[in-house]
């Protein structure tokens, strides 16, 4: 079969806008809509106390989700080709990033963590943006190296090579959720490319082995793993945060108590506003509420796994692989994230995409929804017209 090569848009006449993802864009948008209104109820305490403003949190954030927003239509004007030709510098910039972060006076430290870049007006999380900028490089060298990573073991062990140096980057902060999730998302790219299962399931011990002794030789994480096996030992404590976050369940039953209507975010759950809003939003709306965003979120992930598939059949591989990883990340975060407010996961202080307080993760994941608008977009329309261009005599 004839390789396609991808084109820039502006050599079609089909308009962006008029071909797009609308059941992606629709789960979105509600995510993005019930996180506002989560944000605003889950904060409004703790801004009036600490600012004298109850809708700081909330004005906030629709900055950040218009900077997304806005961002998110920059980039989905963005052929993918100029993504995959630059996708080694994009994550060199990434590594830099993080190394700025590591530089006392550069990087700015927030409750014994330095992950963020001050820039004026708001703070970047560089981790947010490097686990993107990870998955268009994983995609850029599935293409690149297909043959290899297939056939050999090296093929899908040197990239492991740079995800190792990122990681170490990430615990230096420290991010393990950040650390577990890259790693993840990169390992299920892998096999989604075809890489031998005898292999991957190597390469998937190897990566729990050390994952597991990171955990081991921090005390901290030793304290959260076991705090979150039986918070109730020691509720006032160790397991303040999930035994608070469970009693929000409890509260909630099945339709909630209402919006704003909940006790738990009266300074009694920490952080309700951004790692735990899933908490909040099951005390407010119930066991419906919660389970209507994980229903969003699930229809998200199958859609971008849907949008992979078809680049996959339009000859397009790295759109396809892009879409998949942009997939299990969206999706493996979530996971995790819902995981730790319902109690089955230790805490590992990831925000719930689209939903919790935070500027790089919204203006991230809006980034991310771009590029899967433009995947389904160029998949749609230039694929078919290239192929046409390749069938001609």
């Amino acid at each position: 079969m004839a390789s396609v090569s991808i084109k820039s848009a502006a050599n079609t006449s089909a308009p962006l806008g008029e071909n797009l993802d609308i059941a992606l864009l629709l789960a979105v948008l509600a995510l993005l809509g019930i996180g506002l209104v989560m944000v605003s109820s889950a904060s409004i305490t703790i801004a009036d106390r600490n600012f004298d403003a109850p809708f700081h949190y909330l004005i906030r954030q629709i900055i950040h989700v218009t900077i997304g927003v806005t961002a998110g239509l920059l980039v989905a004007s963005i052929s993918l080709e100029h993504w995959e030709r630059y996708s080694p510098l994009l994550l060199l910039i990434g590594i830099i990033l993080l190394l700025l972060v590591l530089i006392p006076g550069i990087g700015r430290e927030v409750n014994g963590s330095r992950r963020w870049l001050p820039l004026g007006f708001t703070n970047l999380q560089a981790s947010e943006l490097v686990k993107l900028l990870v998955i268009i490089f994983m995609a850029g060298y599935l293409v690149r190296r297909a043959k290899e990573v297939r056939e050999t073991i090296a093929g899908f062990v040197k990239p492991l090579g740079v995800l190792t140096l990122i990681g170490l980057l990430l615990l230096a902060e420290p991010d393990f959720g950040s650390t577990a999730v890259m790693m993840a998302t990169a390992m299920g790219m892998l096999f989604l490319a075809g890489v031998p299962l005898n292999r991957f399931a190597v390469l998937v011990s190897v990566v729990l082995g050390v994952l597991a002794l990171l955990v081991v030789i921090e005390p901290y994480r030793v304290a959260r793993l076991t705090s979150f096996m039986n918070p109730w030992a020691d509720p006032f404590d160790s397991g303040f945060q999930l035994t608070q976050a469970l009693i929000a369940f409890g509260r909630g039953e099945w339709l909630g108590v209402g919006v704003g209507g909940s006790i738990q975010k009266l300074f009694y759950l920490p952080e309700a506003h951004t790692d735990f809003v899933f908490a909040v939003l099951s005390e407010e709306l119930g066991l419906l509420g919660g389970a209507v965003v994980i229903l969003l979120f699930g229809l998200v992930v199958l859609r971008a796994f849907r949008i992979g598939k078809m680049a996959l059949r339009s000859g397009q591989p790295f759109a396809g692989y892009l879409a998949f990883g942009i997939g299990l990340w969206i999706g493996m975060q979530a996971f995790i994230n819902i995981g730790v407010n319902m109690g089955v996961l230790p805490t590992k202080g990831l925000t719930l995409p689209f939903m919790s307080y935070g500027g790089s993760s919204i203006v991230m994941m809006c980034i991310a929804v771009a590029l899967l608008l433009r995947i389904y977009y160029e998949a749609k329309v230039v694929g078919p017209i290239e192929r046409r261009k390749v069938a001609r005599p």
